[in-house]
């Protein structure tokens, strides 16, 4: 009978910075084993938490001897949408080591209304969804998302990553992650892929999409049957043109709001932090908790 193990550590977000390109390459080192699939959104999710404990396990039961165990769930970070996640953490793994990747909140937003936009999930223009939908500015309001983490499991549980440190120094970063979860051999940034961001594929999905473009059969049908010109004119007609602008008024109104979480976030690192700081400070230095957080 084979040891049931659960995760050593686990990406908790934030969605839209990163947090996949960290994950493809951990899990490229050898001894580290994160689950398939990459996002199992067991502890925030009720429909998936409903399937019990044992089913969770089970996606890390073909781990070899000895590796480190992980997983990478932006949902984890999401409130106010999923309010029971840290209190589920906790009960289950009260001693697994927590990333947590920050992006200029900004940025991040125009990224998940793309994402949103790409899925079908969102038809309006941005300045639009962000009255629409409040769930796009919590999700980048990082201090408050970490509050429970810290309230639960204290700081020294949680590794403060950003992306624009992750983009310029990414050996030195995934060298840092390694030692916080407890690798012991040094990792190696594989090929020179940059941090990824996937909505640069601003593609927006249909109901069949994956059936009618994804597939091999697909691509062959469509390649032989449909001419180029009305392939590319459909393309064009899906695809997002240029990447979404924020007007002056809402984008002064969003650095203003994230502005205040960045005040605390920042008390946390023994930095001043605001929009208009956030990428200088946080690409160009290691950031790390003070010892005494307030």
């Amino acid at each position: 009978m084979s040891e049931t193990r659960l995760p050593d550590f686990i990406i908790i977000g934030a969605m839209k910075s990163a947090t996949t390109s960290l994950q493809e390459q951990l899990v490229q080192q050898p001894g580290i084993f994160m689950c398939d699939p990459k996002e199992p959104n067991f502890f925030s999710d009720d429909h998936q938490y409903d399937r019990g404990i044992a089913w969770y396990t089970s996606m890390f039961s073909s781990a070899p001897p000895g590796a480190l165990l992980g997983e990478a769930s932006t949902h984890y970070t999401k409130l106010p949408t999923y309010p029971r996640c840290v209190a589920r953490l906790h009960e289950h793994l009260p001693n697994v080591r927590l990333v947590y990747v920050m992006r200029h909140p900004v940025d991040r937003l125009v990224s998940h209304y793309i994402h949103e936009w790409t899925m079908g999930n969102i038809n309006c223009s941005i300045d639009d969804a962000v009255n629409r939908h409040p769930e796009m500015i919590a999700y980048g309001k990082y201090a408050m998302q970490l509050a429970p983490f810290f309230e639960m499991y204290g700081p020294t549980a949680v590794l403060p990553v950003f992306f624009d440190r992750l983009l310029h120094q990414p050996q030195l970063e995934l060298e840092r992650v390694s030692r916080f979860i407890g690798y012991g051999n040094t990792p190696q940034w594989l090929d020179d892929r940059k941090p990824a961001n996937v909505s640069s594929e601003r593609l927006r999905k249909f109901p069949l999409f994956s059936l009618i473009v994804d597939t091999a059969p697909a691509t062959w049908l469509r390649r032989t049957f449909v001419p180029q010109s009305l392939r590319s004119w459909v393309k064009t007609r899906l695809t997002m043109k240029h990447r979404p602008v924020l007007n002056e008024k809402m984008r002064s109104i969003l650095e203003s709001e994230f502005d205040r979480d960045l005040m605390q976030l920042g008390s946390w690192l023994g930095q001043s932090l605001d929009c208009q700081n956030f990428k200088q400070i946080t690409g160009t230095r290691e950031l790390n908790w003070i010892k005494h957080r307030g």
